[in-house]
């Protein structure tokens, strides 16, 4: 073990999801200002890897993959002779990989119990209400590290940079354009803002003169088809074309982004892109809103929020008014306080 004055040699563990594991960087940030000669090693899923192999606070990112089991990933780990170990995650799979890597231990409250009360009976019973980003230090408690209020980071590598400017050209964009980027895709049914509220938003930004980007992974595909024909001229569809990094360096590049409670909204808080967020079935108290000072959230008080903390198939009560009611004449006058 090393002595007194070595540095720390830290190993953090976010399995997932994307903002999840963003919202994990004000710490590392912190942590690596506090103590510029330590070790960082970040363990998440290898799909999640992009999100911080080109950040510079991060020593080593360790991808894990569904194939590799638990027992061989701890016997890697127990070489690297860790003498913080950050569970940012507490899962199942997490204690289980805790119990096989003995050491310095430290995790962060997650407020299970909080959070189910609120969810079935709607008291708001949370005692703690620092987001999540800051939530995440308690795990660092013995590191003696602070939130300097900073949004979180995400850094890409040069050949992400130029694969966008490239598709950027081709798409025939000056340089200096600042186009809006919308989102409308979400993992869950129930944090999708209707598709038709997304085309009159759309309609709206182009009458308006706004060039638009559509953005999301490959499974939202169908929706960039569908709102790239509101005006082919206008709305440019980016739907499934890039990587993570790249989507950093496309969202760099926009004016500002509206997007449902997903991944994609805090990464376009990490790149600095004033945001317009729209939060249907969950709510501020689970500490996910986007931790930037450019972020607007829209939501509504209603007495049936909030019905989940990650978002479902369905609307329990079949009228998704939690997002419904949040019309498009809503969402425009937002974006117009924010950057028209």
């Amino acid at each position: 073990m090393p002595d007194a004055a070595s540095p720390p040699n830290i190993l953090a563990l976010r399995f997932s999801s994307i903002g999840d594991v963003l919202l994990t960087t004000p710490l590392l940030r912190a942590v690596r200002h506090r103590h510029p000669s330590a070790r960082i090693t970040f363990l998440t899923k290898e799909p999640y890897v992009p999100l911080l192999s080109a950040n510079p606070h991060v020593s080593e990112v360790i991808g894990i993959t569904r194939q590799r089991g638990v027992s061989d990933l701890a016997a890697e780990l127990r070489e690297h002779r860790f003498t913080h170990l950050l569970d940012l995650h507490d899962s199942l799979r997490s204690r289980a990989l805790r119990l096989l890597v003995p050491g310095n231990w430290t995790s962060y409250p997650k407020y299970r119990i909080a959070r189910t009360i609120l969810i079935h009976t709607k008291r708001n019973v949370y005692r703690d209400s620092r987001p999540v980003a800051e939530r995440y230090f308690s795990a660092a408690r013995e590191l003696d590290v602070k939130p300097d209020g900073g949004p979180p980071d995400l850094f890409w590598h040069s050949g992400a940079e130029r694969t966008v400017l490239d598709w950027w050209h081709y798409a025939g964009l000056p340089e200096m354009a600042r186009p809006i980027a919308i989102a409308p895709g979400a993992a869950h049914a129930t944090k999708r803002w209707p598709m038709e509220h997304w085309a009159d938003l759309t309609r709206r930004l182009v009458e308006q003169g706004c060039q638009v980007i559509v953005i999301g992974g490959p499974d939202d595909a169908p929706l960039g088809f569908d709102l790239a024909r509101v005006a082919p001229h206008r709305v440019l569809n980016a739907v499934g074309q890039f990587q993570l990094q790249e989507t950093g360096a496309l969202l760099k590049r926009a004016s500002a982004v509206v997007s449902g409670d997903t991944g994609v909204m805090h990464m376009a808080t990490a790149v600095g892109a004033p945001v317009v967020a729209l939060f249907g079935p969950t709510v501020q108290p689970f500490g996910f809103f986007p931790y930037s000072s450019k972020a607007r959230v829209l939501e509504l008080t209603l007495g049936c929020r909030p019905c989940t903390s990650k978002g479902g198939p369905r609307c329990p009560l079949g009228h998704h008014r939690c997002l419904r009611d949040i019309t498009p004449e809503l969402v425009h006058e937002a974006l117009c306080r924010t950057v028209l």
